[in-house]
């Protein structure tokens, strides 16, 4: 019992008053503490209605300092008699302005602190009650847990001022890269362009009938992704093993005849060229699972626990189990199945904050069709993978059905749905032998 009454709640008054202290003393460091603390990481109600105060004129460009801090409190009907007093010894109490990032660091760690006592209460209520089962209070611990380590805490109503910041901070990341696209290049620059490339929380659906290159496009972006960002890339196969996989990267890296590589039956320059692709892939951080029985929950556990996530793949969803484990082939469950798949799979980007990139099969509906380019109708069982993906692309090449086409070895990628931008046509070029997609190369003679 004495050591319950001895045991206090995380925090550290004296790094609170030191960072705002700082901010009264030098305003300039204002913008870089309101990007690393938030209101609620003061545990003093005191202290965090003065930076609540701070952070409102900083949002309106409002000059700071002691005299402008106070009047605004006044404004705000937040003023008592101490206020002014209290303002004064914030600014005595600070050693120095310099170390205001040490002090936010103080107050961040206390406020985490804290944060992981609730979260341990929480954990340990539901754990006591039992309600749900044992899968689902791990799975909601998980989360916590998780949503904890990437700075955030339950999601409720926020202030558009404060997303007004986040965004101004994604703008100006943006015109710092000049890379003209926000998200991830996928690579493909042509697509980059229409889709913004990868960015964080969409869900990019891949859909096309078997042997359209689905999962060929997507190891294409997976290992760009991987060798170019500096981030983990996740890929979870649920149709091919990973030395089915390996052997794929190696036949595009390598730009090896696949059939080749399967026999072993290369020349001299060709192992040269194995061994070049073999250090190139091995370099970057790409992760594969080939279990076929993950279900959206599996993956997102085992995703929280990369801490450089920058891409997920899944091929593909028509072979995910739901929720429960079961894949339920039986016809009308199944459109419910595929439906919750979709909507988790949506809600694990946003949860990841990463792009998710999850393939697709499309139904048989097109090969009835004279004109047998994909639509979204004709996505399989569910028009709730439609209304979830905030990118569907449709793969096709005229070549697979007519061997006599006009255009062999082209790609059509088509944007069936884009809420980044316009739909429309890309045409990429495929390579058959590498089993790998590239930019289509366009020369314009000039008159």
């Amino acid at each position: 019992m004495d050591d319950l009454l001895l045991r206090q709640i995380p925090h550290s008054l004296e790094a609170e008053q030191a960072v705002l202290g700082s901010i009264l003393i030098d305003a300039r460091c204002v913008g870089n503490v309101i990007g690393a603390l938030k209101a609620e990481d003061f545990y003093s109600t005191v202290n965090r209605g003065v930076f609540e105060t701070m952070f409102s004129m900083f949002s309106y460009a409002l000059p700071i300092d002691p005299v402008t801090v106070l009047n605004k409190m006044r404004e705000d009907g937040i003023w008592t008699e101490e206020s002014q007093g209290y303002i004064r010894d914030l600014m005595l109490i600070t050693p120095t302005a310099a170390n205001v990032m040490e002090y936010a660091e103080i107050v961040r760690d206390k406020a985490l602190l804290r944060a992981l006592v609730d979260a341990g209460g929480d954990i340990s209520s539901m754990a006591v009650s039992g309600e749900g089962g044992a899968q689902n209070i791990l799975e909601a611990a998980e989360k916590r847990v998780y949503a904890l380590r990437q700075g955030r805490s339950r999601e409720g109503l926020e202030p558009i001022a404060k997303i007004l910041v986040g965004v101004y901070e994604q703008i100006s990341n943006a015109a710092k890269l000049g890379s003209g696209i926000p998200g991830i290049a996928t690579g493909l620059h042509d697509l980059d362009r229409s889709i913004m490339g990868l960015n964080k929380s969409d869900l990019i659906l891949v859909a096309s009938r078997p042997g359209m290159g689905k999962t060929s496009i997507a190891l294409n972006i997976a290992l760009h992704t991987a060798k170019t960002s500096g981030k983990t890339v996740a890929v979870f196969s649920l149709e091919m093993s990973r030395e089915q996989l390996a052997m794929r990267l190696l036949s595009s890296e390598g730009f090896i005849d696949g059939k080749k590589l399967q026999t072993g039956r290369i020349k001299q320059e060709e192992w040269r060229r194995l061994a070049d692709a073999a250090a190139s892939i091995s370099a970057a951080d790409l992760l594969i699972n080939d279990d076929a029985a993950l279900t959206v929950a599996d993956m997102n556990a085992q995703c929280r626990r990369l801490s450089n996530l920058g891409l997920v793949v899944v091929d593909y969803i028509q072979l995910m189990q739901s929720a429960s484990g079961a894949r339920g082939y039986l016809g009308e469950n199944r459109v419910q199945i595929v439906s919750e798949i979709s909507r988790m799979m949506k809600i694990m980007a946003k949860e990841l904050n990463v792009p998710v990139m999850c393939l697709s099969q499309l139904s048989r509906a097109s090969e009835g069709r004279q004109n047998k380019r994909p639509l979204l109708s004709d996505l399989r069982e569910s028009g709730a993978i439609e209304q979830d993906a905030d990118i569907v692309i449709g793969l096709y090449r005229d070549d697979y059905y007519n061997r006599e086409s006009e255009t062999p070895n082209i790609a059509e990628c088509i944007v069936l749905k884009n809420r980044r931008g316009e739909t429309g046509v890309i045409e990429l070029q495929w390579i058959p032998e590498y089993t790998t997609f590239s930019s289509l190369e366009r020369r314009h003679a000039e008159e």
